[in-house]
């Protein structure tokens, strides 16, 4: 027999997004907030970089708001991005209310700059910013006995009646029993698909869990063929896709072929400081002309003490792998890194099912357009979770209480055919990796349709016939994401930001967005 819970609100997803949204949602509501791993594992947690925002005399909102919208080659939705800017300084004051200590020099922020940006704006934690923003909210909310946190239990629908959400159906991965958590609200805070490829920066939670569920439920996924490539992933076979942060270009590290040469000058008079669609192309283009197994990095020119004390995660990492950044350039690719697309929703977070919220890399706010600019991911997930959390908080709830069928199993059996889902999970994310990757064809974005056709109905064959798991949970995701991938790469009938198609190499002067529904 399922197990029940009852909620005001229910999150989905605890990274810097869920957690900042549960902080502000009101004392009087009860919070239920779900991990379907650690609760600390995610994309917010690895985040080297920084959170950008207006804190220097020298800046402004409008310079922020024009670098925002020249990097998402004007894509983005201006009022949107208008709104995330000017709430950015409140956000910083947000974090440091929970704890966060942003680095100092002088008694002034120290600011860093990354690509797009024309000054510099990028507030940071050393080089573990993301690590010292999830634990200091988790802190935080483990403080409010209004929020319950679950611990290893991952989403497999939404509950849905007359078109509306009430919460979801989530399977507890210790007891392999699914149970049903009935809300008035939902948010969904599960994170980017970038697991869809085969080189990612992400952690194994970025699945596209989210995206597909409210797919399923008939929400709007807008402008999903911009993946996001991030140029430096550190390249060593036991990294396990370990990012070399932005800033190190930033901060003057040079992009090196193995002879030494220099080549960004060939692409881009921004050099090393090109927006990351650009500097990714390049790299991918440099490996394939020269046949090259990855170009490289190069900081060993600054005082080794300054590398040291500016980015000693990087620095610790690299030299567990016999790489001494202070002395020799760090072997680099690109990598799939973040989902500029998501589920559409308004400046309140709402989608466009009622009961239904998305914050942070699962939504699609507006603010990316067709390349997200460096730090501003950290900005969106801390400024739309503190809009959704106020307008649920000005929401009346129903007392009435809602019920929902518990979870059939009964026709199910246990699976004897696991490496099926194995094999499909490798398959998927080989077919994304070499036919939707940085630089995209007709021919193989239509090959790559018509396999993920095939595999959507042996996984949906296999979803019908045996017990759930979650392995099979995150494969029946993973498929319908890459599948909603590749339709809007197809729909987009020119080259724009992070989608480059051989086929229509110019950008259209008809500027709109891709709209997928089921």
């Amino acid at each position: 027999m399922s197990s029940k819970h009852y909620f005001d609100v229910l999150i989905i997803g605890t990274g810097s997004a869920g957690l900042m949204n549960a902080l502000q949602l009101s004392d009087k509501l009860s919070v239920a907030l779900i991990a379907k791993d650690k609760l600390l594992e995610g994309s917010s947690y690895y985040a080297q970089g920084g959170i950008s925002a207006v804190l220097d005399i020298q800046d402004n909102f409008q310079s922020h708001i024009n670098d925002t919208l020249l990097t998402g080659n004007h894509l983005g939705d201006e009022k949107a991005i208008r709104f995330m800017v000017e709430q950015a300084p409140t956000a910083i004051q947000s974090l440091e209310k929970s704890g966060v200590l942003f680095t100092q020099e002088k008694g002034r922020y120290h600011l860093t700059t990354e690509s797009g940006h024309s000054n510099r704006r990028v507030a940071h934690v050393a080089d573990k910013t993301g690590k010292s923003i999830q634990t200091n909210l988790l802190n935080s909310v483990k403080k409010k006995k209004n929020i319950h946190l679950f611990e290893g239990f991952i989403a497999i629908d939404l509950l849905m009646k007359n078109k509306r959400c009430y919460g979801a159906y989530i399977l507890n991965k210790s007891s392999n029993e699914v149970e049903s958590f009935v809300a008035h609200k939902t948010v969904i805070a599960t994170g980017g698909a970038s697991k869809v490829y085969l080189y990612t920066s992400n952690p194994d939670t970025s699945t596209g869990d989210g995206i597909a569920m409210a797919y399923r439920a008939h929400c709007h996924i807008v402008n999903m063929e911009f993946t996001q490539f991030h140029p430096t992933c550190l390249y060593h076979p036991h990294a396990k896709s370990f990012l070399i942060s932005e800033v190190l270009r930033g901060e003057g590290a040079k992009l090196i072929l193995p002879n030494g040469d220099t080549f960004m000058h060939k692409y881009d008079e921004r050099l090393e400081l090109a927006p990351r669609d650009v500097v990714a192309r390049a790299i991918d283009s440099e490996m394939k002309t020269h046949g090259f197994d990855c170009v490289y990095l190069d900081l060993s020119f600054k005082d080794k003490t300054w590398i040291k004390s500016h980015f000693p995660t990087i620095d610790k990492r690299c030299l567990s792998f016999g790489i001494d950044i202070t002395k020799q350039p760090i072997p680099v690719v690109p990598a799939a890194h973040y989902t500029c697309g998501g589920i559409q929703t308004d400046i309140n977070a709402c989608s466009n099912i009622e009961g239904l919220y998305a914050i942070g890399e699962a939504a699609h706010t507006g603010v990316h357009g067709a390349n997200r600019m460096a730090s501003n991911s950290l900005l969106e997930c801390i400024v739309f979770a503190k809009a959704c959390a106020n307008h649920i908080n000005q929401q009346t709830f129903e007392q009435s209480s809602l019920n929902f069928d518990n979870w059939d199993a009964s026709r199910a059996c246990p699976s004897q055919e696991k490496v099926m889902v194995t094999h499909l999970w490798d398959e998927v994310r080989r077919i994304m990796w070499n036919f939707v990757g940085i630089v995209r064809s007709n021919k193989r974005l239509h090959a790559a349709r018509m396999r993920l056709s095939q595999i959507q109905n042996e996984v949906n064959e296999y979803y019908h016939l045996y017990l759930i798991s979650s392995d099979l949970i995150e494969l029946r995701n993973l498929i319908a994401t890459a599948q909603i991938i590749v339709k809007s790469a197809i729909s987009r009938t020119e080259s724009r930001g992070l989608h480059y198609n051989k086929d229509y190499p110019h950008t259209s002067t008809n500027i709109q967005n891709t709209v997928i529904t089921l």
